[in-house]
């Protein structure tokens, strides 16, 4: 086995260890054991299991960043497209990447905050931000929300996308179907002004006057207003400031708004 077999072999039995077991409870005896080496070479290769883990993330981080990046290098792109790219991105490398998923995720002894995941998350959560930030400029809207709704939007993909790796219950596709469903159904039907309509002080103002929010109209649908998306008569998405040709608008009536249509089986197409 060449040198640089023998590093390629290290760092898959590496990957492996540290995916199952965690940084801290692996060992450089472990280590050489798994791969039938001496420890002598484990430190040849990499100075120690520190410097062996920081070769594994190097290179998941890379992975995971071209994969994302990628995806999302169109600027002209439709938002619910924003949406369905990045969660079948994600959920490809997981379901290819396994073992590399679990090193990220767990706990980091790095010390450098900017090779950590979660600063991965934060530099794929900027790059969403900038693709909803020009979607809602070229509808004229406020993006005062949109660096909560990016880290929204990626938070929920990478968490459900943990919980599916250790519970593959459901095909990839089928589980970015559900994550576009419940993202673009929000995304679709926001609020030009959000308000908490049962909790908070608004909600207590309310409360105090005798009035429960149900006949509340100052809420005005993003929607229905066109800043985002409106939905035909099928539930299919159109864009927002089509018509019907006849000069009447497509969008939701505010009955429509406030019981949108739910899609009985998520799907992508």
């Amino acid at each position: 086995m060449t040198s640089l077999q023998r590093r390629e072999q290290l760092i898959q039995v590496g990957r492996a260890l540290f995916a199952a077991k965690g940084f801290e409870a692996v060992s450089v005896e472990e280590i050489a054991a798994s791969a039938k080496v001496s420890k002598p070479i484990v430190y040849e290769h990499f100075g120690g299991k520190e410097g062996l883990y920081a070769v594994i993330v190097d290179r998941e981080m890379q992975a995971l960043t071209s994969a994302l990046t990628a995806t999302l290098s169109d600027p002209d792109m439709h938002p619910r497209q924003i949406v369905e790219r990045a969660a079948l991105a994600l959920l490809t490398y997981i379901e290819e990447n396994a073992d590399g998923f679990q090193v990220l995720v767990r706990d980091s002894p790095s010390t450098d905050p900017a090779g950590s995941f979660s600063s991965l998350l934060g530099d794929i959560s900027l790059r969403v931000e900038d693709l909803l930030t020009a979607a809602f400029r070229r509808q004229k809207l406020s993006a005062k929300g949109v660096p909560y709704y990016a880290q929204m939007l990626v938070g929920m993909t990478v968490f459900t996308g943990q919980y599916w790796a250790d519970r593959p219950k459901v095909s990839k596709e089928q589980l970015a179907a559900y994550i576009v469903d419940l993202a673009w159904h929000g995304l679709s039907r926001l609020d030009s002004k959000p308000t908490l309509r049962f909790e908070g002080r608004h909600a207590k103002g309310r409360a105090a006057r005798g009035d429960n929010g149900s006949n509340d109209t100052t809420v005005t649908p993003v929607a229905r207003e066109g800043l985002l998306v409106s939905r035909d008569d099928g539930g299919t998405p159109v864009d927002s400031d089509s018509s019907n040709g006849s000069g009447a608008s497509n969008q939701p009536t505010q009955t429509d708004t406030e019981n949108p249509p739910i899609t009985p089986k998520p799907s992508l197409t």
